[in-house]
């Protein structure tokens, strides 16, 4: 400040200390607070400016969803898995050249993740604008396929985590609102204060005793730069101010917690892409304010659809066709079979190899056989074991008459694919799985009446009754097998509708008697009523209806006894009663003259009867794990006993008379109290050392002649 006009009072020569004095004081009471610290002020608002705008960027719950979301959205955007999808897509819908924005393909050997490097605020380059042709299809090699299967589950997690919450969507929109405020209140307050910046300052000051003076007229040596300078602010704030009203215009025009894909899904045939909300859709509308092309790349990895592809792509990869041949065993029946267990789907790989016949596919989920499955020409039996199965159409057609056995195992019967019911060349139906608690009752099954050639039926299940539609397939069905894991079954009458029926097998049904329906099976052959409660078997005088039972199997029960008229049943081959309560046989079971096989292992016994020598047709006895001390002699009258199981009793010699069962080739002796073998054992011309099963001490002991004979080939 400076003196720059006279003023009346007394005339004093001031020095240069009064003139400096006069101007600090004049500077502090008579120049304006704005004019004064109008710097100050331009500084402090472009600090609160700056911190409004890149608070986000900072603050912890909002800048780690920024900062993923631009490593997973660069990641998506170069992944070779996106081009690839996107092409399949062109290379369907578009038959010739197309303009528009390249999609960057990425080389192979490029490493995803590269584009979001640098600083927080910068999201992604822009990629090249140029003509193109529809992309070629790619190939992925395996870690290319990983890199992206391990992309689709980090968008997963992402996706899931982000939607939960919209506190990125709020905070932007409080800042912008802040910033707004902001702009006017600047706006206001310069435009008011702006012509306070004078360059001549009057000021009064009450120094007259000591200058002589009152009054001054100051000027104010920056006031026309800081003049010039408040108006290009004032600009600047109005064109920032402009740019928040439009933000915020942005921000409520439309609603940003909500963001469809319904142009990408038409666009590229992705259909199952889903809309997203809250702060996922928020940052997928600010990336589209820059270039849609991210939006429509990150959208392949939404796609159920596209990530199926991919694990399909993998599969095939994984599984080559020589591969699977290594796999390839005879099974049981001596099909030809390919099982595989526990993969993500099932490789089309599997159908390039038309020497299958039998399939095994076990918790597989959800697979969709692919047209490819009409080249197993061959395939003749399909097992579908806790992996649920869709058939389009067309190949039901090709399989309605090829396929002969299929198996079936889930969880609950009401999952078994109702196509599976429409294969009218099957033969084998094998059913596994619960019937709801409200439907084990009345046991409700799909219709068989389309199933013509159905001859073995095995249903695993809890039902309280035989199902009703059992008896549409009782004109031709022969085998019949119901395991009930334990579950009473208590309605049997049905049975006797199945006039056809060769074989029987009622496993674990809960039943504490024979039921009288089986005594009206005239073409029964062979019965199983394994690990029921059975006690008492009274009711087998009744199978002498039966007359072309041959087969009974009556073990894991806890039967005490065998009643005398068992001696009616002469027809019978076969008999099981091991793991009961049996402590006595009744003599009368010598009658049973046309028995070749005879099991009473795992019981009480503590003898047998000497009856059993009248058993000439007699090829397998099993005695094991019982109490016996001695055995009758006329036993070895059985001369065509081929096995005889003895292990694990209390018999402390074996007669001599064993050397005239010459048939003889398999013989356990383990877990006895034996002291020796008698050297007649020399006679049985057909057991070997492998047959016989005993002590090494005691085989040891046998003379050097007996044993060479038994080690000769």
């Amino acid at each position: 400040m400076g003196g720059l006009r006279e003023v009346s009072g007394l005339k004093n020569n001031l020095d240069l200390q009064q003139y400096s004095f006069i101007n600090q004081l004049c500077y502090e009471t008579a120049l304006h607070w704005y004019a004064k610290y109008f710097p100050y002020l331009v500084v402090i608002h472009t600090l609160i400016f700056m911190v409004c705008t890149s608070f986000w960027f900072k603050f912890p719950g909002t800048s780690s969803k920024i900062e993923h979301f631009i490593s997973i959205l660069g990641k998506c955007f170069d992944s070779p898995w996106t081009t690839r999808a996107l092409s399949e897509v062109s290379g369907e819908n578009q038959k010739g050249p197309t303009t528009g924005r390249a999609t960057a393909t990425v080389e192979a050997s490029a490493g995803p993740g590269k584009a979001n490097e640098g600083e927080k605020e910068k999201v992604l380059v822009e990629p090249e604008k140029v003509v193109t042709e529809p992309p070629a299809v790619t190939l992925l090699d395996k870690k290319e396929g990983e890199q992206a299967k391990a992309l689709f589950e980090k968008v997963k997690k992402f996706r899931v985590h982000v939607e939960e919450g919209d506190i990125l969507y709020t905070m932007y929109i409080r800042q912008t609102v802040l910033k707004v405020c902001k702009f006017f209140a600047i706006l206001v307050y310069n435009l008011v204060y702006v012509e306070k910046i004078s360059f001549l300052v009057a000021c009064r000051v009450e120094t007259s005793e000591v200058t002589g003076y009152a009054s001054f007229c100051c000027n104010h040596t920056k006031a026309h730069l800081f003049s010039k300078l408040a108006f290009c602010y004032i600009s600047f704030v109005c064109v920032y101010g402009i740019t928040c009203l439009y933000t915020l215009y942005w921000l409520f025009h439309r609603p940003l917690k909500e963001y469809s894909f319904r142009s990408v899904r038409e666009e590229t045939g992705m259909g199952d892409i889903p809309d997203v909300k809250n702060d996922f859709a928020f940052m997928l509308h600010l990336i589209d304010q820059y270039d849609s092309l991210y939006s429509k790349r990150f959208a392949v990895f939404l796609s159920e659809v596209s990530e199926s592809r991919l694990k399909q792509l993998n599969l095939n990869h994984e599984w080559t066709p020589e591969k699977l041949r290594q796999k390839l065993q005879r099974n049981a029946r001596g099909r030809l079979e390919l099982a595989l267990c526990m993969l993500p789907g099932l490789p089309d790989t599997v159908f390039e190899l038309s020497e299958v016949e039998a399939l095994r596919l076990e918790a597989i989920c959800d697979i969709t056989f692919p047209p490819g499955l009409s080249q197993l020409l061959h395939l003749q039996e399909l097992s579908l074991l806790h992996s649920p199965a869709r058939l389009p159409f067309s190949l039901q057609i090709f399989l309605r008459d090829r396929l002969k056995v299929i198996r079936v195992k889930c969880e609950e019967l009401r999952e078994v694919p109702l196509w599976v019911f429409g294969l009218r060349g099957l033969e084998e139906l094998h059913l596994e799985g619960l019937f709801p608690p409200e439907l084990a009752r009345a046991a409700t099954l799909e219709s068989l009446r389309e199933l013509k050639q159905l001859k073995v039926l095995s249903l695993r299940s809890n039902a309280s009754k035989v199902p009703a539609s059992v008896t549409d397939v009782a004109g031709h069905l022969q085998r019949l097998s119901l395991h009930n894991d334990g579950a009473r079954l208590l309605a049997l009458n049905s049975l006797k509708k199945l006039a056809a029926l060769r074989e029987l097998e009622l496993v674990a049904c809960g039943l504490e008697r024979i039921p009288h329906a089986i005594f009206s099976l005239g073409a029964l052959q062979e019965l199983d009523l394994k690990d029921n409660h059975l006690r008492s078997i009274e009711e087998i005088l009744s199978f002498q209806h039966c007359r072309k039972l041959v087969t009974l199997k009556l073990w894991h029960n806890q039967i005490a006894y065998v009643p005398e008229h068992v001696r009616k049943l002469r027809g019978l081959e076969q008999l099981y009663l091991s793991h009961n309560k049996l402590e006595t046989l009744p003599t009368q079971l010598g009658l049973c003259s046309g028995l070749r096989l005879l099991d009473i292992s795992h019981n009480g016994l503590r003898s047998l009867p000497p009856e059993l020598g009248l058993l000439q047709s007699l090829q397998h006895l099993a005695v094991s794990y019982n109490a016996l001390e001695a055995l009758p002699e006329e036993l070895f009258f059985c001369r065509k006993l081929r096995t005889l199981l003895l292990g694990y009793n209390h018999l402390s010699q074996l007669s001599p008379q064993v050397g005239a069962l010459r048939a003889l080739s398999r013989l356990e002796l383990k877990g006895n109290r034996l002291e020796a073998l008698p050297e007649e054992l020399g006679n049985c011309v057909g057991l070997k050392r492998v047959g016989l099963l005993v002590e090494d001490t005691l085989y040891e002991g046998l003379p050097a002649e007996v044993r060479e004979k038994m080690e000769e080939e």
